[in-house]
């Protein structure tokens, strides 16, 4: 199983705002467009995307629909080079994009600004990766063993180098394949020691996970005992789907 990051998927209520927003904003380009009968999936990315690196799978659902966003998945974290978190965000300010969570707000360690449907996007100091793509996404796990767990079992993930904070409330893990390169996406979850429960919402879809054969990862899976969803012939071999132990759905998809 190849594991890397190939997407994270959210849905969207006014699809030519958003693709406008985010190439606007973040510099996205279409990296591809699949047109269905009733839903519109667009990739985005940045022009010097690694050909490891994770794209943004807009969905729009053809018609009038409103998402729920819930409080189970957290945000996508893109990067900005290490001397350039204020200026980056004084210029999406300057583009008119809403004041959310500024760097002097965040200790002038990251930045936080939302899209339009509220989908919350994190800015990160990195020394690697082009600017604006995909450093990670946060989803919140009611319980950090299984959590943990799931990913070191299921998708034989480990935990990346320095890439554990132990707060007081809360502590965040980030999880990808053992040797992904840096400019890969990872997985943040986040652990928050109150014993609270998460609500799922509609606003965001699912992670995805690029695998070598779909039948031979989806049987590895199976004897894992993850969760069978849909399996690849519900999905007429082209993917398949399982969900963490929080019900955060995964997509297995052959990504040459």
């Amino acid at each position: 199983m190849d594991g890397t990051f190939d997407h994270v998927m959210i849905r969207v209520e006014d699809l030519e705002e958003s693709l406008d927003w985010y190439q606007t904003h973040l510099n996205y380009e279409e990296k591809g467009r699949w047109e269905a009968d009733t839903f519109t999936n667009v990739y985005l990315g940045p022009e010097e995307l690694h050909e490891d690196g994770a794209t943004l799978e807009l969905t729009y659902n053809h018609g009038d629909h409103t998402y729920e966003v819930g409080d189970a998945w957290g945000h996508i974290a893109v990067r900005v080079p290490e001397d350039a978190l204020q200026e980056s965000y004084d210029q999406l300010m300057d583009e008119g994009v809403e004041d959310y969570r500024d760097p002097e707000s965040c200790g002038n360690r990251y930045a936080f600004v939302k899209d339009p449907d509220g989908h919350e996007i994190e800015i990160v100091k990195r020394d690697y990766g082009a600017k604006w793509s995909i450093d990670h996404t946060m989803i919140r796990v009611e319980d950090a063993d299984e959590a943990l767990g799931y990913w070191t079992r299921k998708f034989e993930y480990t935990e990346q180098p320095a890439g554990r904070w132990e707060a007081d409330t809360f502590s965040n893990y980030f999880m990808a394949p053992e040797d992904a390169p840096k400019e890969a996406m990872k997985l943040e979850l986040t652990y928050n020691y109150d014993g609270r429960e998460y609500t799922m919402g509609d606003g965001w879809g699912h992670l995805c996970v690029r695998v070598d054969d779909l039948d031979e990862a989806w049987d590895d899976l199976m004897t894992r005992e993850a969760p069978d969803y849909r399996d690849p012939e519900s999905c007429d071999h082209n993917y398949a789907f399982t969900k963490d132990q929080d019900g955060h759905e995964i997509e297995l998809l052959v990504r040459e």
